[in-house]
């Protein structure tokens, strides 16, 4: 157990029986009354994203979350199989554990998996990755006002818009957080 003045972004706090990440925090004394610290948390599992506010000393349980460096290997059925970069133990993840993120995942590629009672939570990625186009129409320029997109596919099956001037086997920087088309890269 924990107090408030123990809130940090970053800490995972067990609300409930599930486990919220503290993504903002402010500790507030205002003139009259008791100080009290406001957060923003979201939710490990859903992603769900509340704001919560604790009077300041409350008692917070918190949470054991381990983050570890992962390379992909390969996938297996539904579920995905990671190394661990320092033991080089192999773990299965689950494909709903993993979700979204597999659009990105190419083999061999490193991301961070947050582990707690040994199973895993969630996978983190870098903020951008770099991947190939393997199919899009060649891009028409017509009569619109703004500079266009068109659907794009990566070679890992994922879906993106792209500029209509970005070709086929061309290299792309995309955002993973969003899946958002960053730049063509050389």
């Amino acid at each position: 157990m924990a107090d408030t003045t123990d809130i940090k972004n970053g800490v995972v706090l067990k609300i409930e029986g599930q486990l919220w990440t503290i993504i903002d925090f402010q500790h507030v004394k205002p003139g009259k009354g008791g100080a009290f610290v406001r957060t923003k948390m979201r939710n490990v599992m859903s992603g769900k994203v509340v704001d919560k506010t604790y009077n300041a000393g409350t008692k917070i349980e918190t949470a054991t979350v381990d983050r570890r460096d992962y390379q992909y290997l390969y996938q297996d059925g539904d579920d995905y199989v990671f190394m661990n970069l320092e033991d080089y133990d192999q773990i299965t993840v689950p494909g709903e554990t993993v979700g979204e993120t597999a659009g990105y995942m190419l083999e061999n590629q490193e991301l961070t998996i947050a582990m707690h009672d040994g199973g895993p939570l969630y996978l983190e990625l870098p903020a951008s990755v770099v991947l190939e186009i393997t199919y899009t129409e060649p891009g028409l320029q017509g009569d619109r006002s703004s500079a266009g997109t068109k659907p794009a596919t990566l070679e890992t099956g994922k879906e993106i818009q792209v500029p209509l001037f970005v070709e086929q086997n061309t290299k792309v920087k995309v955002d993973t957080r969003t899946g958002d088309y960053l730049g063509r890269v050389n």
